[in-house]
């Protein structure tokens, strides 16, 4: 069948456009050393990953020492470089959804450890958070954060702004988180959504390597042109895109480990910055911030 703007977003029909091709064969190199096949939708231009594993296996692709944030580790050199990090990208995303609305409600889905709504919260935005994993929220309440089990507990067009940092690519159902944005976002707020992009230097430098593939746990793969049809469906506009450069870093280190079988920090130090430099004639970063709001036409 032929993808058109009118057609539902379901994995059901993502994973039988006629026209999806072979893209790369990718392994999964945190847990199960399984091997997934990414298959090229040129309709949405973004990758898919196949098979994709059940709702009840799923939860088992996450049990993984690499999968850092969901917990609070800051043992290692690797930990204390990542939570350094992470310190100056929550800076950050307070600015800027500050910049985005007067001090509200803020959703964020995927919370994990609850760094994010703890430091929103501190600021003066009402939080609420989602998170699957209970590990995670177990650390996150311990920081005050509070959570609902699932969206539907909410009131529609509640929220000033709701965030999806490096969350969507983890959702099984993309029709259907993207309809509920669309319902629990204010008319006038916005929707902010982090991902990374495979069309970015280091994704193609590192090739079947590059960690923010992530298969089995990241099912999809966006680009900018991915996220703006997808959204259109449901009248969310496309506003603003912002790089995430320190993630060529991050995700550089954890490809070198994989290719390598250890980290090369200059290396990846090198491909990194590359990568940021590469962005900054084509607009292809690592990952980006995408700022979405209802379509005012």
């Amino acid at each position: 069948m032929k993808l058109t703007l009118s057609t539902p977003i379901n994995k059901e029909n993502l994973m039988n456009i006629e026209n999806t091709k072979h893209f790369l064969s990718v392994k999964d190199f945190s847990v199960s050393k399984e091997t997934f096949e990414l298959l090229y939708s040129e309709e949405l231009d973004m990758l898919i990953t196949h098979p994709q594993p059940s709702l009840e296996k799923l939860p088992s692709y996450y049990e993984s020492v690499d999968y850092i944030s969901h917990t609070d580790g800051n043992t290692s050199l690797f930990e204390k470089m990542y939570q350094f990090i992470k310190g100056i990208a929550l800076k950050n995303k307070l600015k800027l959804i500050n910049s985005q609305s007067q001090k509200g409600r803020v959703l964020d889905i995927g919370a994990g450890v609850g760094d994010f709504l703890s430091v929103a919260k501190k600021d003066g935005w009402e939080t609420i958070g989602v998170e699957p994993s209970e590990k995670a929220k177990t650390i996150a309440k311990t920081k005050g954060v509070k959570f609902v089990e699932n969206l539907s507990e909410l009131e529609s067009n509640s929220f000033d702004v709701i965030t999806m940092w490096h969350v969507l690519e983890h959702v099984p159902d993309l029709e259907k988180q993207i309809q509920e944005l669309k319902r629990l976002v204010k008319p006038t707020g916005t929707i902010i959504i982090a991902v990374p992009n495979f069309r970015s230097y280091d994704a193609k430098y590192y090739d079947k390597y590059w960690a923010a593939y992530d298969v089995p746990i990241h099912l999809w793969h966006f680009s900018k042109t991915a996220i703006q049809k997808l959204f259109a469906w449901e009248n969310l506009e496309l506003e603003k895109v912002i790089p995430m450069k320190f993630d060529s870093f991050y995700v550089s280190l954890l490809s070198e480990k994989y290719k390598t079988g250890k980290m090369n920090y200059i290396n990846a130090f090198y491909i990194g910055l590359k990568s940021n430099w590469k962005g900054s004639q084509n607009s292809e970063y690592s990952s980006h911030i995408y700022l979405l709001k209802n379509d005012k036409n």
